[in-house]
């Protein structure tokens, strides 16, 4: 099955000159959905992670189901201030200004072997965040996926852990 013949490209969205290629039409389709989540099932097998990490938000649509299929937990990372007890942040540069990821503070366990997903791998900037603050918190992060990489914008090479993707996009 041809998963990129299920992605929106939409131009224009959130700004003009941007093409945003939206995962709402492979996520509507059933066998489409059911044939990604194989996919990457099968790809971050071999790593056998303790728990898988999805960043807010569309990563969690991508690791939630991906944890039930591996037996194991789901964590999530978050923007600041969405979620509740002790937790740990991580700040980092955009473009223009600062951001920051966070994650409850007994969310892991020194030493699990950890797999961050997200829906789309762009410049790396919020992934190689959420690496640093995982490894901050004393997680073995083990490897990265994501339905959608953007290589043209370079975001691979700002991770030092192995990345995944199922459909990658030169412009």
């Amino acid at each position: 099955m041809d998963l990129k013949e299920h992605i929106r490209h939409v131009p224009d969205f959130p700004k003009p000159g941007i093409l945003f290629y939206d995962i709402s039409t492979l996520l509507a389709n059933g066998p489409a959905w059911h044939e990604a989540l194989n996919r990457l099932t099968e790809t971050l097998r071999t790593y056998k992670p303790d728990v898988l990490v999805g960043i807010e938000s569309r990563g969690f649509l991508v690791a939630a189901p991906l944890a039930d299929r591996l037996g194991t937990g789901f964590i999530m990372v978050r923007k600041r201030g969405k979620l509740p007890g002790e937790i740990i942040r991580h700040a980092y540069d955009l473009e223009y200004g600062q951001d920051v990821v966070e994650i409850q503070a007994d969310a892991i366990k020194p030493g699990q072997r950890v797999i961050v997903l997200d829906d789309l791998l762009a410049t790396g900037g919020t992934m190689s965040a959420a690496v640093t603050l995982l490894e901050k918190v004393g997680a073995n992060v083990v490897a990265i996926g994501c339905l959608i990489e953007l290589t043209f914008l370079g975001g691979r090479q700002r991770l030092n852990v192995p990345v995944h993707t199922l459909l990658s996009y030169d412009s």
